[in-house]
């Protein structure tokens, strides 16, 4: 078996998680598998750091001294944003040098300053994707995947989105078997695919001002398989179809369809992942009507039919 470097790096002001999260999976990759990784993590000038939360960790070394690695962890936190141009300048040359280059959070604002994410797709946090996009316009900045792979390097949005990433890079080496059982042992339960959301349509929703809007939220989120027409929401609003439509979308910040069209999805997804329901079953109780309304669905915002997804993110035995 052929061993693998990660080496993370560290600075100050880095988001603890953003370490943290990544480097459990690769340590519970090597107990499964010993041999497959080597763990190691370096400042610039090899003296500890103090993270947001107020944490310090103590790096193994520098950056100096540490050979190029196989994957290359660059974590994120509000020092990403502000940069040492030292750790600029070492990622800038030594970056491309990685079979594998990740940032976790804005540690994509760090491959951007360093040139490398020039032409290519990206992610970062959900709060500064506008940021980084404004002030790298030759990056293409994703604002709502959990993580995007172009070419050997990968970008992940914020904090256990690392996770997420990790155990698909895990997943790559060693097979979904050993992913699964890191993320079972981390309660993560099952990665995220790269494409999906950031957010929940909860989250990505904000929540109604009025009452009767908030409301039909909860209606909603409740019932993803009744008669979720613009015309029947209104009607439980107590409002015109168009006013409705109008205030919606203005105190949510998003269509009443796109809203809906979200949480079906995910209460799909949960079935899929936590029951043994079949796919016409799993269909009409998140609202699709049919098997192929599901899967057009899934194939639309993920990338993969149903039972392709239940394959990859719902685990063969419980622990």
């Amino acid at each position: 078996m052929t061993q693998r470097t990660v080496l993370v790096v560290l600075f100050d002001g880095l988001q603890s998680l953003d370490v943290t999260g990544p480097v459990e999976v690769f340590a519970g990759a090597e107990l499964l598998s010993p041999g497959a990784y080597r763990i190691r993590t370096a400042s610039v000038d090899g003296g500890p750091v103090r993270t947001t939360s107020g944490l310090t960790l103590v790096p193994d070394g520098s950056l100096a001294t540490s050979p190029d690695p196989d994957i290359l962890l660059v974590p994120g936190g509000t020092g990403g944003l502000r940069p040492d141009p030292r750790l600029v300048d070492w990622v800038r040359e030594h970056g491309p040098r990685a079979a594998r280059l990740m940032s976790v959070c804005t540690g994509a604002a760090v491959l951007a300053e360093a040139g490398l994410l020039d032409g290519r797709r990206a992610t970062t946090h959900w709060a500064y994707c506008e940021r980084i996009a404004r002030a790298h316009p030759a990056v293409e900045i994703d604002p709502d995947p959990v993580y995007v792979r172009d070419g050997n390097i990968a970008t992940s949005a914020g904090v256990t989105a690392g996770i997420d990433l990790a155990l698909a890079l895990v997943e790559e080496d060693l097979g979904r078997d050993i992913a699964l059982t890191i993320a079972r042992h981390l309660v993560v339960f099952l990665r995220r695919p790269g494409n999906q959301a950031q957010f929940s349509a909860q989250l990505a929703a904000q929540t109604a001002q009025r009452e009767p809007l908030r409301e039909v939220q909860r209606w909603i989120s409740d019932h993803p398989d009744a008669d979720l027409s613009v015309e029947t929401l209104a009607a439980r609003a107590r409002l015109s179809p168009r006013h409705f439509a109008r205030a919606f979308r203005a105190e949510t910040g998003m269509t009443p369809g796109r809203y809906v069209d979200r949480v079906r999805l995910e209460h799909a997804r949960r079935l899929l992942e936590d029951t043994t329901g079949g796919i016409e079953e799993i269909a009409r109780g998140s609202g699709y009507g049919t098997p192929e309304g599901m899967r057009r669905a899934f194939v639309r915002t993920l990338g993969t039919p149903p039972a392709e997804y239940r394959r990859r993110f719902r685990p063969a035995t419980t622990p």
